[in-house]
């Protein structure tokens, strides 16, 4: 074993100051051997049971009990990382490696926020850089991450305390940090109109970049699977609705199970689970070829920019795959037995109505991406900015809890604003099938619905809609977190 001495019975707690711990005065200037002195120490205080190696418990329990981490999977990316050999336990060596290789990895990101080479970080610096990376903060913003990494009091970070804060930050680099707030898309709620995910030059190098589209797919697909009884219902309210005024929750379940069964509950939802993979394909294509086209070569996007490329390549992947969507939500309002599946759905469409219905309901749709993806990036900015004015005083993390109720909720707002567009879109699809029903178009339509059922109209089975919020954001976010360990995403 890499010559860790025997440790003491009663370890002293190691002078480093934890990312999360309470701040235990000015960090102290040290010698590479003494930071190797220290980093044997803190081994020792780890070894709980004086094995001489650290499991994944010893390593978690230890980095939470003197505040380095909050999060207990924050000590498993660290201990996936470290544990060169695959064996299931960090030997000191190993240990050292890690600390080594992430330390020089956080001097590169120290040194790349240190914009005027003066050896300290300072407010300006952090605005300016986060800037550059598409992420707006105010300067105020930017002084509370800084109390939350400055040790002494002088409103600068030197290399030592950004050192001693990031030791077991299992990120690497400022794109890294600023990615606590990255407003990801592996949690899947059921819609398709989120902006898409930005990526790294070396996650795309890497690969890194495809995995995790993969996995947010697979979560897409698992969360709208398990929830897919509250879409149906939800789209049979839409449609249905207005026909009785009373279809509730209850009776809309009740009616959906007394013709056709437990399993017709799922109904549409093959197709709405097989159009992830090329709709998410087509957005991610088409998002970097309107990034190029919006932003200079080498230039970050900025927020203006990522939305207008994130709904203009939302755009061209309902475009694309629109008749799918007309397919689901006839399957879904279909009764027993009027389809076989999909392809029988498409061809009877064909056969009846015609090209042209594979396209009903399309620009109510197309409408709705922009107050969707508006909505949602503003209230998620909202949210940013007032978790950093009124809790960033300890750490720069928000944590998983924060980040998917921010997400959830702005992902929520953006449903409400554009819900009237998405139920005459639903209206549009699905009015061949309703017998004595005249074909309207959208204007015709809104006003029908307005003047025959009022303003509630335009929000029929938003219940449902939200009843599925939370499970979708639960779900997705711990199959996507899986999914990414079993393809090897990198966790750093």
């Amino acid at each position: 074993m890499g010559g860790a001495p025997e440790a003491p019975s009663s370890p002293p707690l190691p002078p480093l100051r934890g990312s999360r711990g309470p701040k235990r005065g000015p960090p102290l200037l040290l010698e590479t051997s003494q930071m190797e002195a220290l980093y044997e120490e803190l081994f020792r205080y780890l070894d709980s049971n004086k094995d001489g190696t650290l499991d994944i418990l010893e390593l978690q329990e230890g980095l939470q009990r003197i505040g380095f981490i909050e999060f207990l999977e924050e000590g498993q990316k660290i201990f996936t990382t470290g544990d060169i050999n695959k064996d299931g336990k960090l030997d000191f060596e190993e240990f050292m490696n890690y600390l080594k290789d992430h330390e020089k990895k956080m001097k590169l990101a120290f040194k790349s926020l240190d914009k005027n080479n003066d050896g300290v970080i300072e407010a300006s610096e952090i605005v300016q850089s986060l800037q550059i990376l598409g992420l707006t903060i105010s300067e105020q913003q930017a002084e509370l991450i800084l109390q939350s990494i400055d040790a002494d009091g002088t409103m600068t970070i030197d290399w030592n305390e950004w050192r001693d804060y990031f030791l077991f930050n299992p990120v690497t680099d400022i794109e890294e940090i600023i990615r606590f707030w990255k407003h990801s898309t592996g949690i899947d709620i059921g819609d398709s109109l989120t902006i898409p995910d930005e990526f790294t030059e070396d996650e795309k190098k890497s690969g890194q970049w495809w995995r995790q589209l993969l996995a947010g797919g697979i979560a897409g697909a698992v969360s709208r699977t398990s929830t897919a009884p509250l879409d149906r219902l939800k789209v049979m309210m839409q449609v249905h609705g207005s026909k009785s005024g009373k279809m509730n929750i209850y009776d809309g379940f009740r009616q959906m199970v007394k013709e056709g069964g437990i399993r017709s509950l799922w109904r549409g939802n093959g197709t709405n689970v097989i159009k992830i993979a090329p709709e998410t394909a087509i957005k991610f294509w088409a998002y970097e070829q309107y990034k190029k086209l919006l932003t200079e070569e080498g230039q970050k996007i900025g927020t203006f920019e990522r939305f207008i490329s994130g709904s203009l390549a939302g755009a061209t992947a309902q475009t694309i795959i629109y008749p799918m969507e007309v397919m689901k939500t006839r399957l879904a309002v279909g009764k027993t037995g009027q389809y076989s599946g999909i392809f029988d759905c498409a061809k009877k469409i064909l056969k009846h109505e015609g090209m042209g219905a594979f396209y009903k309901g399309y620009v109510p749709n197309l409408l709705g991406i922009i107050p969707y993806a508006g909505i949602d990036l503003a209230v998620y900015e909202l949210l940013k900015s007032h978790w950093l004015d009124n809790y960033a005083k300890d750490t720069v993390n928000p944590g998983v809890v924060v980040l998917l109720g921010c997400g959830a909720l702005s992902s929520t707002c953006g449903q409400l604003a554009s819900y009237p567009l998405a139920l005459v879109r639903t209206r549009m699809q699905a009015q061949a099938m309703i017998e004595g029903n005249k074909q309207m178009n959208m204007v015709g339509l809104f006003r029908r619905i307005v003047s025959k059922e009022g303003i509630p109209g335009l929000y029929r089975g938003i219940t449902p809609n939200f009843m599925k919020v939370l499970p979708a954001v639960g779900i997705s976010y711990v199959v996507y977190e899986n999914m990414k360990q079993t393809l090897g995403v990198s966790q750093k």
